[in-house]
């Protein structure tokens, strides 16, 4: 750790201070014009598309994802870039089904969806998991991940003074500027990261002579292949086909931290385009990211950790100045995902449990009320960060509870929209029986009895879950759902004006080459 933090230069420290002050103004400024709960929870609602697919790209690529990415490619392969490539299969959804119901119900949070076209009590429940999982789990597990990472550049920081530092710079400037202070840093955030790895994988590249025969040949069969056996550890081919857009689909589509971007959109169009450039950014990290991990095996042999070769790989093949702006980006990082739970969590605290329902609360007491909960969230995930160090494997364990959480929700967003049928009765038994059984699962396989891949169990879980929801509905007497609630073709498509501007601003151009280049680093790297 001392040789890699003995190789930050003082032109490192210079380009990370620089980019500090710069998040330091945007907040300030945007600040500014910060006046109202909508404002804070959905800037305005004003959002074009360029920023809301930077924002979905940036919040979306934390510390874990560096660290975790590159680690993996180093040590078992490049299969685990398939939760990157294949995030534009759920962003199709959100831009096509989702958004246009979204929009059209003037939602604020996601729950807000489940309220609309189910119950209060169904939107209660999804949102209080959603609090408790993005505050533990999301931002005290971004911090912590950052200030493990840091701690290999700057070993003299103890863990719970970056935890402070951090959770504090996030925290200031999203309790002060809200949703546009956070997409406006975002979209900085994806710029800073996409260019230092950019350069990185570049520069990596060229030392094996722009040569992917001399990659292959340096690598253990199998490295450079995404489709694994149905046995395999880390992604079995029936995962990574059925499992992996699941678990994409609670994360793009329902997850108010990601979908908050969607909602405070200026229109539908600029919606759909956005989450239609997350998804295209959303291709990058399988080259930037996890092939230089690949790489390092040939460049960079006997790592002795897998968690090691990311800041590994920037002291040893980028200069210095280079080495900062990365840096930069893995502080960006960090940033991207605190700020963003922050915000979302205030969200639906003010939105679905503060609120009355039949009377909107002032835009000052909502600003107010919004900046008070981020502030309490934030001290919250930081005294709790320090503390995941003491859990050991557990900690890694509980990310995969996200596959408990998701099957449900699967059912319920997409039964809700697609089929009119569906009752809030069978919504809220297919929320318990489905976490139940989940839950029943997933300590089965903690414990081994249970042998299948999660991704796997995700897929099964699905289909009980469906099960569940159809019977229980067929069940219930038919009732009333609003219109606006249940997706049609005519409303995935209505912009305002229509779709002037020809072929190339025609979104249905856009989804079908977001699919085709999913399709083609499928079979690249079958």
């Amino acid at each position: 750790m001392d040789s890699v933090s003995g190789q930050i230069a003082v032109l490192d420290y210079v380009v990370i201070g620089a980019y500090l002050a710069l998040i330091i103004g945007i907040g300030v400024w945007v600040s500014r014009s910060t006046k109202s709960g909508e404002d804070l929870f959905l800037a305005g609602r004003s959002l074009t598309w360029g920023a809301i697919g930077f924002s979905l790209f940036a919040s979306n690529i934390s510390t874990s994802t560096l660290i975790g990415l590159t680690g993996s490619a180093y040590g078992d392969g490049i299969a685990v870039s398939a939760y990157e490539w294949t995030s534009g299969i759920p962003l199709l959804i959100l831009a096509f089904v989702f958004a246009p119901l979204f929009l059209k119900s003037r939602i604020t949070t996601t729950p807000e969806y489940l309220d609309k076209r189910y119950s209060r009590r169904v939107r209660l429940y999804f949102s209080g998991l959603t609090i408790v999982f993005t505050v533990i789990v999301d931002t005290a597990g971004g911090l912590y991940a950052g200030a493990v990472v840091m701690q290999v550049f700057f070993p003299n920081v103890d863990i719970w003074m970056t935890c402070v530092g951090i959770g504090l710079f996030a925290g200031i400037y999203t309790a002060v500027g809200g949703l546009k202070a956070v997409v406006f840093t975002d979209v900085l955030q994806s710029v800073v990261l996409l260019t230092g790895c950019a350069v990185l994988a570049f520069m990596m590249f060229q030392d094996l002579g722009f040569s992917w025969d001399a990659l292959q040949a340096e690598l253990p069969d199998g490295h450079l292949n995404v489709v694994k056996p149905i046995d395999d550890p880390q992604l079995p081919w029936f995962g990574l086909f059925f499992g992996v857009w699941l678990l994409g689909f609670w994360y793009w589509v329902t997850n108010q931290y990601i979908v908050q971007r969607v909602l405070g959109a200026k229109d539908l169009k600029n919606a759909q385009w956005g989450a239609i450039l997350g998804g295209m950014l959303k291709l990058s990290p399988l080259f930037i990211m996890v092939l230089p991990g690949a790489m390092a095996v040939s460049l960079i042999p006997d790592i002795p950790q897998n968690d090691q070769v990311f800041p590994v790989m920037i002291t040893t093949i980028l200069p210095a100045g280079l080495t900062g702006l990365v840096l930069a980006g893995l502080i960006a990082a960090i940033m991207s995902s605190v700020d963003s739970t922050l915000n979302s969590s205030s969200t639906l605290i003010v939105h679905d449990f503060i609120s009355d329902p039949d009377e909107e609360l002032p835009p000052e007491k909502s600003k107010r009320y919004g900046q008070m909960a981020t502030i309490t969230f934030m001290i919250i995930a930081i005294a709790w960060a320090p503390l995941i160090q003491y859990a050991g494997g557990l900690w890694d364990y509980l990310q995969q509870m996200f596959s408990v959480l998701v099957p449900p929700l699967v059912v319920l967003f997409l039964g809700g929209a697609l089929w009119q049928r569906g009752t809030a009765p069978a919504a809220f038994y297919t929320l318990i029986i489905g976490h139940g059984v989940g839950t029943v699962l997933f300590a089965l396989r903690m414990i081994e009895v249970w042998p299948l891949h999660y991704t796997i169990n995700v897929v099964i879980m699905t289909v009980v879950s469906a099960l569940v929801f159809v019977v229980f509905s067929l069940m219930d007497d038919p009732q009333e759902v609003d219109d606006d609630v249940i997706w049609t073709r005519k409303k995935a498509l209505d912009h305002e004006g229509g779709l002037q501007g020809g072929l190339l601003s025609d979104v249905r151009l856009h989804a079908v080459v977001l699919m085709a280049l999913i399709l083609t680093i499928l079979v690249l790297f079958w």
